[in-house]
């Protein structure tokens, strides 16, 4: 899920930029935080990452600032031809020299110097190429958590098939077979059978229910179906991470019966080592989306 990614571009005098961020999480979460001025595009923005992944924490950026195009000026043509018309009619006796032109527009009001303005459709261009460069940002930023994808569906199909191999070592261990738990039945049953008021019936008959709870076979076949069910779903690519999560839980819970349930050392030795690999496996998992 981790992956970075970014676009730029230039409309008018506005030049934007693109960063997309994604980091590991259980879901989705969107943080979004967008330059003055382009916040219309909050709602479009964020759906178009929501359809585009299904988990992690995306952190997606837009900057943009205004090239400079030099200042804009205005003369107020009504102030100074009003200011005209009123030293017209002055009567300067002489000894003043008339006003010019430049001393008229020194008085305040008459020249306003300031930024170009930004219209509303140069920025809605903007915003329009913002959103734009955000799918393109996207592409590349999917395209290299793909790529991630791909390193991570190896190690995990190698994950899948030690589990596999360690499955089908429980299910040939010599201390599954009937003659070996026979042998330590018939063990235990001679050790209790000297002490003086034991029913030997209900001791044959706890015997044999203890046998029966100490049998892995359900344990063997879900562990096989759920290794094959996860190995299907790595196959069939898409955003699997969740049920892949499932699975692991699934297949932990397996190793753990299964380790309670042994009463054979080997056995029980195959289990604890089933269960570090699934563990690995599952830490795995949290980085597929």
């Amino acid at each position: 899920m981790t992956g970075f990614a970014g676009a730029s571009g230039t409309v008018g005098a506005c030049r934007w930029s693109w960063e997309l961020k994604s980091v590991n999480a259980k879901g989705l979460d969107v943080r979004l935080r967008l330059a003055q001025g382009f916040d219309p595009i909050e709602p479009d923005a964020r759906l178009r990452i929501t359809q585009k992944l299904a988990r992690g924490t995306i952190y997606a950026s837009l900057t943009a600032q205004r090239e400079s195009t030099g200042p804009e000026i205005r003369v107020n043509h009504d102030l100074l031809q009003r200011l005209v018309t009123a030293v017209a009619g002055v009567d300067l006796q002489g000894a003043v020299a008339p006003a010019t032109l430049d001393g008229l527009l020194a008085v305040r009001g008459v020249v306003e110097v300031a930024d170009a303005a930004e219209t509303e459709a140069e920025m809605f261009r903007a915003r329009a190429s913002a959103i734009a460069g955000l799918d393109e940002a996207l592409e590349a930023l999917t395209a290299m958590r793909l790529r991630e994808g791909a390193a991570l569906a190896a190690v995990l199909s190698e994950r899948l098939d030690h589990i596999a191999r360690l499955t089908q070592a429980a299910e040939l261990c010599p201390g599954r077979k009937p003659e070996a738990v026979r042998a330590r039945l018939e063990q235990s049953l001679a050790a209790l059978a000297g002490h003086a008021g034991l029913d030997q019936n209900r001791l044959h008959q706890e015997a044999l229910m203890l046998a029966a709870k100490a049998d892995i076979r359900e344990e063997l076949d879900r562990l096989a179906a759920h290794a094959a069910a996860a190995r299907d779903l790595l196959g069939a690519g898409g955003a699997v991470g969740r049920r892949l999560d499932f699975l692991a839980q699934e297949l932990g819970r397996e190793a753990n019966t299964l380790c309670a349930k042994s009463n054979d050392a080997s056995l029980t030795a195959l289990g604890l080592e089933l269960r570090v690999e699934i563990e690995q496996f599952r830490e795995q998992i949290q980085n597929i989306e």
